[in-house]
């Protein structure tokens, strides 16, 4: 087949294939001209999945007359004009390929009025057939009515999903449009039914009850605020206390400048930022906004401009990770946030030599032995100290402890239940932390290097990030293609547990592809660490040793998770310990 040029109509057909791939597409590029054009209030109207009809009615700008036959041509906008504007681009569209994109595979007609015409004006579009520019009744503001979709592209219409499937994802659009634009009022029905309405807001409380509208009531209950700022960029949204994670990751929102976008690099700060206190399979919650100089970010890298590039991408990934690391940090036991959360099966705890507490002195604590006496429970509870604890301890004053593995407690609320080795193996992580940032670590070399093998992707892996390892106080070697010597560990490791602790460890972490911060080898060391060290099942503690851990857990950071993510503690409250024995009915 000889080279030829390609007909207007197929060329229009093959740029649809990329910016139209689904109904929702044609929400986005219609809803994005909307916000574009200064609109307040935009109503969607859906029928069958969208494949019937889609209708996007605003009341911004308008388009004039003189210039409905432009807007529906190929690469014809009013967003650009120079190399310098595409280079700061601040609008949602600017490629001016969406009308022409829609119309060549549906039957388009848009009705506008501009601000300042006496009378509106129509133009239709079908299936790339422009229809002539013609006189219409409409208020300020512009209408696109998008109907047949694919009509004229079978094979297209062919991998349309069913009707349930369309609308979901024109659902799932237009939430992240609402929680886009809080400023912008937004409506969406599908026939007869409204799924969402929310009306324009200003100031916290009412961008609270949008979240309430879009994410459910829980969101925003479970939620922290953060706004951080560096330089030309910030960081501002909600995100979901690790307690209130999710099986999916249906409730990840990335927004940069306005713009909703599925950014690897901004999801992998987040994902780290979390890997302390997430418990595995469990997906953080959150609502993030990212505001820099549009010079800075790079947003013409996808035709659907659902990707962006970053000029430095290595500062903004860290300066996101960093920002909510530290607003994670504060989630330590509180009576404003108490964590109330089911405790996954196991209880995860490993054997151990006997626990150090921080501040305690370098001599393990002595553990009591159980008693024989069956009444010794009730001792132990007429000896707890009387007085109720003020609020600055809310995990309260031990009790007693339940078949060696909870403390329990009382505050002024109500009972507290302690995991006891999930909240030991976090105080002694975040103190292994501290002591690690205050210098290089101590390590000790051994007599014999301890030689592991391993696959020979997994140990060239391993020795590319051998300075992560080498902060954590390693020494390491390679004997071969397949073989790993150890000639140096960390003064903290037991030597006795060298063997069977950097085996497991180096199997399990070594290629981590998606990490790629320095800490994160040594992070993951103490992480281990901490937990062989942690108080372990059935070991018996006195009262007074249930109180420090729980003054320690109350003034460690991310208490209220353990270094794999599981809760360290829970509690009941008087009313509801009242709605179990059904009190006062």
């Amino acid at each position: 087949m000889p080279i030829r040029v390609l007909p207007s109509e197929l060329i229009d057909q093959i740029a649809a294939g990329e910016v139209i791939e689904r109904p929702a597409s044609v929400v986005k590029e219609l809803a994005e001209n909307a916000l574009d054009a200064g609109a307040r209030h935009i109503e969607i109207d859906a029928e069958r999945g969208g494949i019937s009809l889609i209708r996007v009615r605003d009341d911004g700008a308008g388009i004039p007359a003189a210039e409905l036959t432009a807007a529906v041509a190929r690469h014809a906008t009013s967003k650009i004009a120079t190399l310098e504007d595409l280079e700061a681009i601040a609008t949602l569209g600017f490629r001016g390929e969406a009308l022409p994109s829609i119309g060549s595979v549906s039957r388009l007609r848009i009705t506008s009025r501009a601000a300042g015409a006496e009378e509106a004006a129509a133009i239709t579009v079908d299936g790339a057939a422009v229809g002539a520019v013609r006189p219409a009744a409409h208020p300020l503001g512009t209408s696109v009515e998008v109907r047949d979709l694919f009509f004229n592209v079978p094979a297209r219409r062919k991998f349309v999903r069913s009707e349930a499937t369309e609308l979901a994802h024109i659902v799932r659009l237009v939430e992240r449009l609402a929680l886009s634009r809080f400023d912008v009022g937004f409506r969406l029905r599908h026939g007869t039914r409204v799924l969402l309405e929310t009306p324009a807001t200003a100031g916290a409380d009412a961008q609270v009850l949008r979240l309430d509208a879009v994410l459910g009531k829980d969101f925003a209950a479970g939620a922290v605020p953060i706004r951080h700022a560096a330089g030309p960029v910030m960081l501002s949204g909600w995100v979901g206390l690790p307690t209130r994670s999710r099986a999916q990751p249906d409730q990840q929102f990335w927004f940069v400048n306005g713009r909703a976008v599925r950014d690897r690099l901004l999801m992998n700060a987040v994902r780290l930022s979390f890997r302390d206190v997430l418990y595995h399979g469990r997906h953080a919650a959150y609502v993030l906004y990212l505001t820099l100089d549009p010079a800075l970010v790079d947003v013409n890298a996808h035709p659907a401009k659902l990707e962006v590039r970053f000029r430095d991408s290595r500062q903004i990934h860290d300066f996101v990770f960093r920002a909510i690391e530290r607003a994670l940090s504060a989630t330590r036991p509180n009576l404003l946030h108490p964590a109330v959360a089911v405790r996954p099966a196991g209880n995860g705890a490993l054997p151990s030599r006997s626990p150090v507490y921080p501040g305690a002195g370098s001599a393990p604590l002595a553990f009591a032995d159980a008693a024989p006496d069956p009444w010794a429970l009730a001792q132990l509870v007429r000896d707890a100290p009387a007085p109720l604890p003020a609020g600055e301890q809310p995990l309260g004053a031990a009790l007693a402890q339940l078949h060696g593995v909870y403390i329990l407690a009382q505050n002024q609320d109500g009972l507290v239940l302690v995991d006891m080795h999930a909240g030991h193996e976090r105080v002694l992580y975040e103190q292994m932390k501290a002591e690690r940032a205050s210098g290089p670590p101590a390590t000790q070399r051994l007599l014999t290097p301890i030689v592991i093998e391993l696959k020979a992707h997994e140990l060239s892996a391993l020795l590319e990030r051998r300075g992560d390892f080498e902060q954590a106080g390693f020494e390491l070697d390679a004997l071969g293609e397949t073989r790993l010597a150890v000639r140096a560990v960390p003064a903290l490791l037991d030597a006795r547990d060298v063997g069977d602790l950097v085996t497991a460890w180096v199997r399990d972490l070594v290629v981590d592809a998606d990490t790629h911060h320095l800490e994160a080898a040594a992070d993951r060391f103490l992480g281990t660490l901490a937990c062989r060290s942690a108080i372990h099942a059935h070991r018996r503690l006195t009262i007074p040793e249930m109180n420090a851990l729980l003054r320690q857990m109350e003034a460690t950071e991310r208490a209220n998770q353990c270094n794999h993510g599981r809760p360290t503690w829970t509690r009941l409250s008087l009313q509801q310990l009242d709605q179990l024995f059904l009190r006062g009915r």
